[in-house]
């Protein structure tokens, strides 16, 4: 009987000592606990929509001729392409969208790494034609406030892939700015400025508000930098694939 007292004490004590943790379903330990070494699981919901964004929702379609070929090049079999969810700009990206993109390179890059922004500037000779007079678009389409809602030409896959990047990086950084983890740092110059790679690896120290999210490492100093795992930055931009643009 005693025995059995003994062990009912012991199994309460255990439950009771692991109260108010979730526990690894393969493991038995702790999540967020310091006692455990302090391992993570941050609450998580769903990613945050970004700006210009909406969901749209993936399937399986027909990708491909779905016509006679009547000229049987068999150029373009039919297949069946299955396609993720994923998010789209909800407009294209304006004049005005690329200036902006400009105006950060040239203040960041422009004194130390002017072929940086040089790099950037859209072609704006694709305007010109022998047989029309555009002329007027190559000199002001890009930068005369009439045009600056209308979208951005000339602009290749290098440079679009480039966009997405920098992107990237601005949309982070807002965020950790709106999260209280870094102050919004208006001096960086040339390689210091955010990146978010390299925020990741600890590479970025400028403008650090405070160490980033609370930390449950026993060994650590209360605050970390926050992961990818955290779920507060999102995920890179990029440009579509050939079965999304379908």
């Amino acid at each position: 009987m005693r025995t059995f007292r003994l062990l009912s004490f012991g199994l309460v004590a255990v439950l009771l000592s692991s109260c108010g943790y979730e526990q690894s379903s393969i493991t038995g330990w702790n999540y967020n606990d310091p006692k455990n070494g302090g391992f993570q699981k941050a609450p998580f919901e769903e990613q945050e929509t970004g700006p210009n964004l909406v969901l749209i929702e993936g399937g399986t379609f027909t990708m491909g001729r779905i016509e006679q070929d009547v000229l049987y090049d068999w150029n373009n079999v039919p297949r069946r392409a299955t396609v993720s969810s994923f998010y789209m700009d909800e407009t294209e990206m304006t004049n005005h969208h690329w200036l902006e993109y400009l105006y950060w390179l040239d203040r960041v890059f422009g004194l130390d790494y002017p072929e940086v922004v040089k790099k950037a500037l859209p072609d704006t000779l694709v305007w010109r034609s022998k047989v029309a007079y555009n002329e007027p678009y190559v000199e002001y389409y890009l930068r005369h406030p009439a045009y600056r809602d209308y979208p951005v030409v000339g602009v290749d896959w290098l440079q679009a892939n480039d966009f997405c990047s920098w992107r990237s990086d601005r949309v982070n950084e807002f965020i950790l700015i709106r999260e209280g983890i870094l102050e919004h740092y208006v001096n960086q110059i040339g390689e210091d400025n955010f990146n978010t790679d390299a925020y990741y690896m600890g590479q970025y120290e400028s403008g650090k508000r405070i160490e980033g999210v609370p930390d449950h490492d026993p060994n650590g100093t209360g605050y970390r930098r926050v992961k990818m795992e955290d779920g507060i930055m999102l995920p890179k931009f990029r440009l579509p694939t050939e079965a999304e643009w379908e």
